[in-house]
């Protein structure tokens, strides 16, 4: 129910955000609000889970879903808004396309989905900090420089933990489905069937 709740949030944030964009009054505080909220359900969503031995794999799949879906909503309204830079989307739209490469991958080769690592989860929170905190930065009032300042910083390192990331993913995939298989194994780490 809470990454249900999460997802709902992700139309209700973009609405928000670009509202400048239809001249309309900024409402860049309630946009940030809806992003806090994204992130305390998240917390909430994993922590509930464990503590209930409710973890499932509709969990697992909708909470990293949930994330994705915030970090696309957020760079299309702050890239619309001339907030961040284009070549960082590219890069950040790039990691996510190739993981989703891996992703099909496994699924394809009858494994489990992925588990989702401490750095990745690291990145996806410094990424949901910092963007918003980018987007109050952009806002007009005394001292907006710091959440902006803030806001890169945590923008820079998410970026750089997202890619490390992926390289933990590449790593489990490995493990997984061996690109090359050895003598009387097929892909996946199965045995070949006799003849």
């Amino acid at each position: 129910m809470l990454s249900m709740l999460r997802l709902a949030g992700v139309p209700v944030f973009l609405w928000l955000a670009l509202l400048p964009l239809l001249g309309r009054d900024n409402q860049d505080l309630w946009a940030v609000l809806v992003l806090a909220l994204s992130g305390i359900t998240d917390y909430l969503d994993g922590y509930l889970a464990r503590r209930l031995d409710q973890v499932s794999d509709l969990g697992r799949i909708l909470d990293p879903a949930a994330d994705r879906l915030y970090t696309a909503a957020t760079l299309v309204a702050l890239t619309l808004r001339d907030l961040i830079p284009v070549w960082l989307v590219i890069a950040l739209v790039a990691r996510d396309a190739v993981m989703a490469a891996g992703v099909v991958l496994v699924r394809r080769k009858g494994f489990e989905p992925l588990q989702v690592s401490f750095v990745g989860k690291s990145a996806t929170f410094c990424l949901m900090i910092g963007f918003p905190l980018v987007l109050l930065g952009s806002t007009v009032f005394p001292g907006a420089w710091v959440p902006h300042a803030v806001g890169w910083g945590a923008v820079l390192w998410g970026s750089s933990l997202y890619f490390v990331a992926l390289l933990f993913y590449f790593r489990q995939i490995a493990g997984l489905v061996p690109l090359v298989p050895a003598p009387g194994q097929v892909a996946g780490g199965r045995s070949a069937p006799r003849p």
